[in-house]
């Protein structure tokens, strides 16, 4: 049995994450109101975030735990691996990373069980 490498883990789940992101978008467009594009744009994070680190294993870089694109970013420039200038427009997909997405959800429990009564 031959055991997949790590950026080819990191590639086939990034495409996934992709393929989410195009089904929900589709039925935020079609109205589904139990979506929102916060959950659209976490897919898009997380497939940009993948394939960043699936160029890094694929250069036999080793990277840090972070879901920070311009961290890997920066990484990826350190150790002049070539990418498209228009990469950098990754980077505002950061906010919908993990942490991100745990704080919109603490926040809005802050909103909904600490009103002022």
């Amino acid at each position: 049995m031959e055991f997949l490498k790590q950026y080819e883990v990191l590639f086939k789940k990034a495409k996934t994450d992709l393929k989410a992101a195009k089904i929900l978008l589709k039925s935020f467009e079609d109205g589904d109101e139990e979506l929102d594009l916060e959950t659209v744009m976490f897919h898009l994070q997380q497939c940009a975030e993948k394939l960043l680190k699936a160029l890094l294993s694929y250069n036999g870089v080793h990277f840090s735990k972070t879901h920070d694109i311009e961290k890997l970013l920066n990484e990826i420039r350190k150790n002049k691996i070539e990418i498209l200038n228009e990469i950098e427009e990754l980077i505002d997909l950061s906010e919908y990373s993990v942490e991100g997405r745990y704080a919109v959800i603490y926040d809005d429990l802050l909103v909904e069980f600490v009103k002022p009564r």
